[in-house]
């Protein structure tokens, strides 16, 4: 599909790397044609446990003396896809496409975060007439899930004093600064009766949905949060018993769509549905200027009996949903803009039958402090509503570092460039670059990447101009620092 725009070597790497499933939590393959690729060119490489890959390339010649520089993204991507689009992403490679405009993929997730770290790496490596200084190329795995490669990832094998990581999304700014973060659970057991009636299936979806760092400030509706309300309302008007309700299917992802699944007197499901109109109704008024394209379908399913929740468990799950903190919960005091602390329920499951309830928040902050606050409000929930609290994984921030050499280069660079000074800016999102500085402060940083919309859902698009000015502007910047001592 993109042979057209093979003179730009980065973009033949891209969809060889789309072709490879790659999903967190399966990076066996990915990282193993990173290793076939070093292998081929002859480049110094290794791999470790947890299939982390660093590809080495000497300096150019003439460069030798400069200090290192090490290129850094993550091989795995967020998969997700359209309703009714079938696709099995441990499976098959994306099916690419391609306007005027534009890359993107059919119904799913492109892998633009952080495929294109990769294609402008391994287009890097391969040239044979660029002026570099010494470069690594370090790739890491299950970003989006944790960070648990950059954990793994043995810093001390790294070698140079400038790191640039390839994980932005608007051409024109670089980062100099991320927020920390941390998942929770909030679990429970529930005691489902059985209840004869008729089986209603409720849908909402058509949200813009979103990665819940980039995203999390742009009034993105929560489909699991706005289903909740549903319930509430229609249960305040109607005889019904909940059955299921789920949505999300990444924590850091703003959930699309939810279901629920009621189960209701025949008597009543005339009216029950009129509600459903009603109130989907007011909800697209309301919604209207953020959240154009919502829908929502309310269908009848088979008569019987069915295990389902009583309306006192019922109020217990909703309220849980509908009481926790969710979206922007501080914005910074230094960066105009900039939001310093967020949680964003991005999973939700509920079904009467398996007895039990799962609400997986994502918390970032770039205050460690308040970051604990948020976790401890939750804490604080659970303890009240009976539900039990556990944390996965922690990342730190990467604090703003006043003076950088790396930075000042990069800047005076974009400035010959496009005429005009990048934004220099931090980013609520969480970057490896926290790990990494955490364990190295002595790298200079700075994390760039072209314009890459709507990460994280089915609309994610490379910008294909903004590609390759960002791929010239990086090769110009290692020329740069090629001369530096």
């Amino acid at each position: 599909m993109l042979e057209q725009l093979y003179a730009h070597d980065f973009f033949r790497y891209f969809e060889e790397i789309s072709q490879i499933p790659r999903g967190s939590g399966h990076n066996e393959k990915i990282s193993g044609y990173l290793m076939d690729f070093a292998r081929a060119h002859g480049l110094e490489a290794w791999q470790d446990s947890a299939w982390n890959v660093v590809i080495c390339k000497p300096a150019s010649a003439g460069c030798e003396e400069a200090p290192g520089v090490i290129l850094q993204g993550h091989m795995d991507m967020v998969c997700e896809k359209d309703a009714g689009v079938e696709h099995d992403f441990q499976k098959q490679g994306l099916e690419l496409r391609l306007d005027e405009e534009a890359v993107f993929a059919r119904g799913t997730t492109l892998g633009g975060d952080d495929g294109i770290a990769l294609a402008y790496g391994l287009a890097i490596l391969a040239a044979k007439d660029l002026v570099h200084p010494p470069l690594q190329l370090a790739v890491t795995t299950d970003e989006e899930t944790g960070m648990s490669g950059a954990k793994a990832l043995d810093t001390s094998r790294l070698c140079g004093k400038y790191y640039i990581n390839i994980d932005s999304e608007e051409e024109g700014v670089l980062l100099a600064g991320c927020a920390g973060g941390l998942r929770v659970c909030l679990s429970r057991a529930l005691r489902p009766v059985r209840q004869k009636g008729q089986k209603v299936a409720l849908t909402l979806g058509g949200l813009k949905g979103g990665h819940s760092g980039s995203e999390i400030d742009k009034n993105r509706t929560n489909g699991v949060l706005l289903m909740a309300r549903l319930l509430l309302e229609l249960g305040q008007k109607e005889s019904c018993w909940l059955r299921l309700l789920e949505g999300g299917n990444k924590d850091n992802a703003i959930p699309r769509e939810a279901v629920a699944e009621l189960v209701v007197p025949p008597q009543r499901v005339a009216s029950l549905e009129q509600a459903f109109r009603e109130l989907l109704s007011r909800y697209q008024q309301e919604l209207a200027g953020f959240e154009p394209d919502l829908c929502g379908e309310c269908s009848l399913k088979e008569a019987g009996e069915w295990t389902a929740l009583d309306r006192e468990e019922a109020q217990k799950v909703l309220s849980v949903l509908l009481l926790a903190p969710n979206g922007v919960q501080a914005m910074s005091g230094d960066i105009p803009g900039l939001v310093e602390s967020s949680l964003n329920m991005g999973i939700f499951r509920m079904a009467a039958e398996e007895g039990h309830m799962k609400a997986h928040y994502s918390l970032r902050s770039s205050v460690t402090g308040y970051k604990e606050f948020m976790a401890g409000k939750l804490r604080q929930l659970a303890e009240l509503t009976g539900m039990e609290y556990w944390e996965g994984d922690r990342y730190p921030a990467w604090a703003f570092r006043r003076d950088s050499r790396l930075r000042e280069i990069m800047a005076q660079v974009y400035q010959e460039q496009y005429g005009v000074p990048p934004k220099i800016e931090a980013i609520h999102a969480g970057l490896e670059c926290g790990i990494i500085s955490h364990a190295r402060p002595d790298l200079d940083m700075v994390s760039i990447g072209p314009d890459i919309p709507d990460i994280h859902t089915p609309r994610e698009r490379l910008i294909i101009g903004s590609a390759i000015r960002t791929y010239e502007y990086l090769k110009n910047v290692l020329e740069r620092l090629g001369g530096e001592r």
